[in-house]
């Protein structure tokens, strides 16, 4: 099967938040991404609220189950308490659990499996009573995706903000070169694999072609981007295409 894009609105939410008003609509602009054909929709509520609300996940859930139910939901974040309980309560189809402490501005590291051990065994066992599928978020180490197998984990996601960033095409194929490896080892280990972070519509081609179990790459940046150029429906459609799923 080809690859899939969940699209992630965080980018739409944190504009919208400058203002003390309702647009633009995380909610709306999910609806058009899905309407041209992405496969499923990504948020990740910080503590902090500085961008996705615990209100949007709750609208959103809604409009996946009650007009897309074939779309995925995929919710992100660090599994303390708090955000154990609201996965709980949305019960979205994907929980993919990252290592941000809660000022950090973005994603940009993967899981120390050794010294979580135990906080990650005890949330993905629990987050599985509850139905859902569990992700890690991992750097691109070949050695990574066995970790997360021995915790539990039913994927990985691999942090591609290294190879996102490498603009000279000397350090974008040895970027490359450390997420397929990475890639591979999941496939190895029964896992499987997403990716995520500074995938574009030009860097994206290259990464699903080496990596044929690519189930699914979730993007935000780079879609919100494009999205004030052409527009959410056809950004969707373009970055389909640059993955394959057309």
């Amino acid at each position: 099967m080809p690859c899939k894009l969940s699209v992630n609105v965080n980018a739409i939410a944190y504009l919208r938040n400058r203002r003390d008003l309702p647009w633009p609509s995380a909610v709306g602009l999910s609806r058009l991404a899905l309407e041209a054909g992405a496969a499923g929709i990504t948020v990740h509520p910080r503590p902090d609220e500085r961008h996705i609300r615990g209100t949007d996940v709750t609208d959103i859930n809604r409009l996946l189950r009650s007009s897309f139910p074939g779309a995925e939901f995929n919710i992100e974040g660090y599994p303390d308490e708090r955000f154990l309980r609201l996965v709980e309560a949305e019960k979205p189809d994907q929980v993919t659990l990252v290592p941000d402490d809660p000022g950090q501005a973005t994603s940009d590291h993967g899981w120390d499996m050794a010294a979580n051990a135990g906080l990650l065994r005890e949330a993905i066992a629990r987050l599985h009573r509850g139905g859902m599928r569990v992700s890690l978020f991992v750097d691109p180490d070949p050695a990574r995706p066995a970790e997360a197998k021995a915790l539990g984990a039913d994927r990985v996601e691999l942090f591609t903000g290294p190879y996102g960033a490498a603009l000279e095409p000397e350090n974008a194929r040895r970027e490359l070169g450390r997420v397929v490896a990475a890639g591979e080892a999941a496939a190895r280990a029964g896992l499987g694999l997403n990716a995520g972070h500074d995938l574009t519509r030009d860097n994206l081609p290259a990464l699903v072609a080496a990596l044929p179990n690519l189930k699914e790459v979730s993007i935000g940046h780079a879609v919100t981007a494009d999205a004030l150029a052409y527009g959410m429906a056809e950004t969707v459609r373009k970055f389909r295409a640059a993955i394959g799923d057309v």
